[in-house]
């Protein structure tokens, strides 16, 4: 008996994710960590969408001095895990940005599928620079997750997690002085 629809493409996630994690992809040895003070983000998402608005909010609140540079990609269907692997490849090259964020907003398991393919995970893995997985809402997981070097459970929660807030810093340095 074969599955149909939803039933296969999950099929086919745990597949790939039991594939990945036998090759050693989702190990913690391999995780770099994420920068104290990064001076550059890279994001790697949709220019039009929530998610990069969200990011620059956070960010820039609680860190005003750090620098966001969006790399286009498209986010859903087919091409997208295209797109994003050349965003990756792109930070990666030019080496501008201290760590990226990659991500979307929720959806459906097909929505989110170009963060499950086998080329974005070799990808995120391959990457000298650390990788924040900022995909879906917190109840959703993809192989992105895995991979990556941290999972955001939202993307506003990506901006939290890789910049610290500037007026703490600035209590605790009074603090010690």
């Amino acid at each position: 008996m074969e599955q149909d629809g939803i039933g296969a493409l999950y099929e086919e996630y745990e597949k790939l994710k039991s594939k990945l994690e036998d090759e050693g992809l989702f190990d913690k040895k391999y995780k770099k960590e994420i920068p104290f003070m990064p001076k550059a983000i890279g994001v790697v998402t949709s220019q039009t969408g929530a998610v990069i608005r969200d990011i620059i909010n956070v960010t820039t609140r609680r860190f005003p001095g750090v620098h966001i540079k969006l790399y286009p990609a498209s986010v859903q269907g087919k091409g997208a895990a295209e797109t994003i692997v050349k965003g990756i490849k792109y930070f990666n090259e030019e080496k501008n940005v201290d760590v990226i964020i990659i991500g979307r907003g929720g959806g459906s398991l097909e929505d989110l599928w170009p963060f499950n393919e086998e080329i974005t995970a070799r990808a995120i893995f391959d990457s000298k620079l650390p990788i924040v997985s900022a995909v879906g809402h917190e109840t959703d997981f993809t192989i992105a997750d895995f991979v990556a070097d941290l999972r955001a459970p939202t993307p506003s929660a990506a901006g939290e997690l890789v910049v610290p807030e500037l007026t703490e810093l600035k209590r605790r340095i009074k603090n010690i002085e």
